[in-house]
């Protein structure tokens, strides 16, 4: 069985299309226009091994802002569909990601009920192109689209870009552990019998 999704938005601002595959091999071809983000959404690839195409146009001479918040609506909701039902999955999962002096832990629960605390304090504005922020902003909106509860948080770091890139490494191998088949677990993974 392969989940898998493709999702397109297209507004005034931005035109959004995103192809995720969660069996994949962590192959990622992103094109969004600001370079950093980029770099993260690869990081996020590789270490789910989720295979992700991402292309976006935005209207950057404004700024980065409507073009990572419409990624993160587009890339949550194929996430979403992908899942399906989310029979049989494991549902939650945990990675720490170092990267240098930077760590970061990211805890996830695909439970159907969208919620994020994302904890982590940039000394810069920017990385790159991208506005510090938008990474905390992606962070929220790619929960609350896919539909699950996200703790994220820098434990400790001084560099911004290691930071920021710890925190798309634990990220991705959270959502490995989640997303992953349990042929143990026939059915809903809840006691309620229901995800949401």
């Amino acid at each position: 069985m392969m989940r898998q999704a493709t999702v397109q938005r297209k507004t005034k601002e931005t035109t959004v299309e995103v192809t995720l595959a969660l069996e994949g091999q962590g192959q990622a071809t992103v094109q969004t226009g600001v370079g950093f983000f980029d770099h993260m959404l690869a990081q996020f690839a590789a270490h789910a091994l989720f295979d992700l195409e991402v292309r976006a146009q935005g209207d950057l001479e404004v700024d980065a802002h409507h073009t990572v918040e419409d990624v993160a609506i587009v890339l949550g909701q194929a996430l979403d569909q992908a899942l399906g039902k989310r029979r049989g999955i494991a549902r939650m999962g945990t990675a720490y990601a170092p990267l240098d002096e930077a760590l970061a832990r990211v805890v996830v629960d695909l439970s159907g009920r969208p919620y994020a605390v994302v904890a982590v304090e940039f000394r810069a504005a920017r990385l790159g192109a991208l506005d510090s922020d938008l990474v905390i902003h992606f962070l929220e909106t790619l929960a609350i689209n896919s539909r699950m509860a996200l703790h994220a948080e820098v434990l400790h770091g001084r560099n911004d870009h290691h930071q920021a890139e710890a925190l798309f490494k634990a990220l991705g191998r959270a959502l490995d552990a989640a997303v992953r088949l349990d042929p143990r677990r026939q059915g809903i993974p809840s006691t309620k019998g229901v995800l949401g």
